[in-house]
């Protein structure tokens, strides 16, 4: 159902209403690491704009506000981690110099050292003798063998602090390697923030222009997404007009999609949903309950659009796992998929539905086939909108599965 909305999805990526109570956020974020505060209260600002948007009455100066405080929201957003990234480089460069500075001055000492351990020991060794004999008393001769240790030990405790150091020295460069791999990921992140704003800026336009910057054009477009998704949900439930047609076989040609707009939708698409029957269901209640498609599907060749630009890393999960054959030909352009997408997490169409109940896509033909045996029935669903959602059904001969085929025109 992202196309459920394509002639406003370009407007719901960023919209959520707006609160005359609403925290300012206004003006260009602070940028620089000695502003990691205020880029900090900034960004806390604007989250807090944004939730406070929430749950009043949609109009299009709300949605341009809405947007304009999502793009300062990102730029700050992009100012924070690039301040990080410029802070970690700063503790790599001073990390770097300390280390090099710590090693030739341990290299130093251990030399030096080391050679004087040996001296102690081997006048210690050569020495016992000349001691006993060379001492006057035997008091005289204790005190120069607790010296000769004293100093023997005091070597010993310096070599002891050295490797110490040696070993601070080791985690100190652990340090920096970690440090490095921490500003790697930043900047993959901060590569992100700005696609994501490079895309808030340019859903900002395109709302302007097809809108014309007009209310009532805008109203219009949202009624209509509303009211397609209610006739989709309706189809579902089985209140579509229906008529029954024939038995087809997987891979027989059933419908086309339709080129363009068309009812309640502003693109080219194909909704497809899967669905187990429900036998005798309570009064009121639904006779079919959605699937996720991508049990059932193949692995085909795609281009996954269903994330805030085409070949984003933040589309929905394209995985099929089953063994139908897809009912467009590939390549297949993937727009949205099932459950929890990237739309209902980030856009305003969470407002309208929390869970796709579909695939969005389309193919490189118009052709719909069926993607198993049974009886097919064509149908259609006039709802508040007042025009009629064409689609059509395949009650499939075996495992207890309506496929639903949407925005298509019959032969």
């Amino acid at each position: 159902m992202k196309y459920v909305l394509s002639l406003v999805f370009f407007i719901l990526t960023f919209l959520i209403p707006t609160s005359a109570l609403a925290v300012e956020c206004e003006g260009d974020p602070p940028s620089g690491v000695d502003k990691a505060a205020e880029i900090a209260e900034y960004i806390n600002k604007c989250s807090q704009k944004i939730n406070d948007l929430q749950g009043q009455q949609q109009t299009l100066k709300q949605v341009i506000s809405t947007i304009n405080s999502k793009i300062n929201l990102t730029q700050a957003q992009i100012n924070q981690t690039q301040s990080q990234i410029n802070a970690l480089e700063k503790e790599i460069s001073v990390l770097s110099g300390v280390l090099e500075t710590v090693n030739d001055s341990m290299n130093q000492l251990s030399a030096i050292y080391v050679a004087r351990v040996r001296e102690s020991y081997r006048r210690y060794r050569t020495n016992k003798m000349d001691i006993v004999f060379s001492s006057r008393s035997f008091g005289e001769m204790m005190e120069k063998i607790k010296y000769l240790n004293t100093l023997k030990a005091r070597d010993q405790l310096i070599l002891a602090e050295l490797e110490r150091s040696r070993l601070d020295y080791g985690q100190k460069k652990e340090d920096r390697v970690t440090k490095q791999k921490e500003v790697e990921k930043l900047k993959a992140k901060l590569l992100g923030q700005k696609k994501d704003l490079d895309s808030q800026q340019a859903e900002k336009q395109k709302i302007l222009v097809i809108t014309q910057n007009d209310e009532r054009k805008f109203q219009s477009l949202l009624s209509q997404a509303k009211a397609e998704l209610i006739a989709i949900e309706s189809i579902i439930a089985g209140k579509g007009d229906e008529t029954e047609v024939k038995d087809v076989s997987a891979g027989e040609v059933i419908a086309k999609v339709i080129s363009g707009p068309s009812c309640n939708s502003g693109g080219e698409h194909l909704h497809f949903i899967v669905s187990k029957i429900i036998t005798d269901p309570a009064p009121g209640q639904p006779n079919g309950s959605p699937q996720n498609p991508f049990s059932y599907l193949k692995s085909i060749d795609y281009e996954n659009c269903s994330g805030s630009s085409c070949g984003s890393d933040n589309g929905d999960p394209f995985n099929p796992s089953g063994s139908w054959d897809w009912p467009l030909s590939s390549k297949i352009k993937f727009s949205q998929g099932w459950g929890e997408t990237w739309a209902v997490r980030n856009t305003w169409v969470r407002n309208i539905y929390k869970f796709h109940n579909g695939l969005d896509f389309s193919g490189s033909n118009l052709d719909v086939k069926a993607v198993q045996p049974g009886r097919l029935f064509r149908g259609s669903y006039e709802g508040v909108s007042g025009c009629a959602l064409k689609y059509v059904r395949v009650r499939h001969k075996e495992g207890g599965i309506d496929t639903f085929y949407l925005h298509v025109n019959y032969f």
